[in-house]
């Protein structure tokens, strides 16, 4: 067995446990709550969890979703969110590139699972997770099939601008915020990674696919309200992880 190979199997089989990992991230940090020390309990009964309850995937599967303890139902999205690692870590390898690229590939769909979670479940964008997907933007950039360091930049500084000046510009319109600044913040990541010539792509994506969501969970009396929040950080993730997608593709 190859180097490569082995790399894309250990990458798979641990990507459940990163998925678990990612679900912490995506339920603690808008909370405000740390995410390394503090040990995992049930939300309702405070009932510390064994590591028998703490198995990906299994365990969820194995309590029928519910907790061992108090039986209130575990969210699903904790066991959606391990699903979507898995998935990822796949995507990730099936692209064929070496352990590197696998490895920086798999945390960039992880980066952006995460905070497309954290954004459809609390309506926000962690600092730290937005940051570090900056950060991760400009590695790729800077591989040696990247976009280079010159687009990496100009799409963070078009992406951030021009999400700000949307924001600026509803708001005076309207009289209150249309565009959460954690969309604002998610733009240099994501501008960085696209690049100024995907980055309409990216915004037409993301667009399109929350008009879509949009119509599909209108409500009966009040249509498509436009003061419903929604969750366009989530469509803005999920794009990005189209441009990736259609990039590995070429």
């Amino acid at each position: 067995m190859t180097t490569s190979a082995a790399f894309s199997i250990l990458l798979i089989l641990i990507s459940p446990a990163i998925g678990s990992f990612l679900g912490v991230l995506a339920d603690r940090l808008p909370r405000g709550e740390d995410v390394v020390l503090k040990p995992s309990s049930c939300r309702t009964c405070k009932h510390r969890l064994a590591t028998t309850h703490l198995m990906p995937v299994l365990s969820y599967i194995l309590q029928r979703g519910r907790c061992a303890f108090c039986g209130t139902q575990i969210p699903p999205v904790t066991f959606y969110i391990e699903l979507l690692a898995i998935g990822a870590a796949i995507l990730a390898v099936v692209a064929g590139a070496a352990p590197t690229e696998t490895a920086i590939s798999a945390i960039w769909l992880w980066l952006l699972i995460t905070l497309a979670v954290s954004d459809a479940v609390w309506l926000r964008l962690p600092d730290p997770l937005t940051l570090l997907l900056l950060s991760w933007a400009v590695l790729i950039a800077l591989m040696p099939h990247g976009i280079g360091a010159t687009a990496a930049i100009a799409g963070a500084a078009l992406g951030i601008g021009s999400f700000a000046a949307l924001r600026w510009a509803y708001f005076k319109m309207r009289g209150r915020v249309g565009l959460g600044l954690g969309d604002v913040k998610l733009m240099a990541g994501l501008g960085a990674f696209s690049g100024p010539e995907d980055l309409p792509v990216l915004v037409l994506i993301a667009a399109l696919s929350t008009l879509g969501f949009a119509f599909l969970t209108r409500d009966g009396a009040q249509g498509m309200a436009s003061t419903r929040p929604l969750p366009f950080g989530t469509a803005l993730c999920f794009s990005g992880a189209v441009i990736w997608l259609l990039r590995s593709s070429v």
